[in-house]
């Protein structure tokens, strides 16, 4: 029986505009973004979803939003940092997933809207394509693969497993962190 193949896709964390004249590639996280990464961080633990490969974009924020989920990361889990994932369309995105190499169960890529956001829904089905409306800073999506390799990958190819943000997973808990009580039936 073959693996079940994952995917993971993140969009990096906010990124701090503070300095104008710095680089787009170059803009680090904010403080905000490195909060989004800890709850990301925690979800991905309490979840035990550790990838077994991740594809980074070359910027400066992506590459943040990876290390800050490193508590969450198996700690030989290669991360291939790849400029060619900087600002990437969906398409370029999709190519490069194709070219995973079928021994890699799980994949985690880490970019940028609009691709990000393009492909995560285009993988689903078009009855399932509504569940992620917008890709916000952070967001993570959970996709399971129909397709046994990774070169098959492609339009409705993947079921989501589940769609969280940092503002979701704040909600979904109380004070100092507590899960809020369930509301009474």
């Amino acid at each position: 029986m073959k693996p079940r193949r994952r995917l993971l896709l993140l969009r990096h964390a906010k990124s701090d505009w503070a300095e104008g004249s710095i680089h787009d590639a170059d803009r680090p996280l904010s403080g905000s973004g490195r909060r989004g990464c800890e709850l990301i961080s925690r979800y991905l633990t309490d979840n035990k979803l550790a990838p077994d490969l991740i594809l980074c974009s070359s910027a400066l924020r992506t590459r943040q939003t990876v290390e800050g989920l490193a508590d969450a990361l198996p700690p030989n889990v290669p991360v291939l940092t790849e400029d060619r994932l900087y600002l990437a369309e969906a398409q370029d995105l999709l190519d490069r997933l194709r070219e995973i190499d079928d021994g890699v169960p799980s994949v985690m890529l880490v970019g940028h809207n609009p691709g990000i956001h393009t492909l995560a829904v285009a993988l689903l089905p078009p009855a399932e394509r509504y569940r992620i409306s917008t890709f916000p800073t952070a967001a993570l999506a959970i996709q399971d693969l129909t397709v046994t390799r990774w070169a098959e990958l492609g339009q409705d190819s993947a079921r989501l497993v589940s769609f969280v943000t940092p503002r979701g997973l704040r909600e979904a808990v109380g004070p100092a962190g507590a899960p809020k009580p369930s509301p009474p039936a």
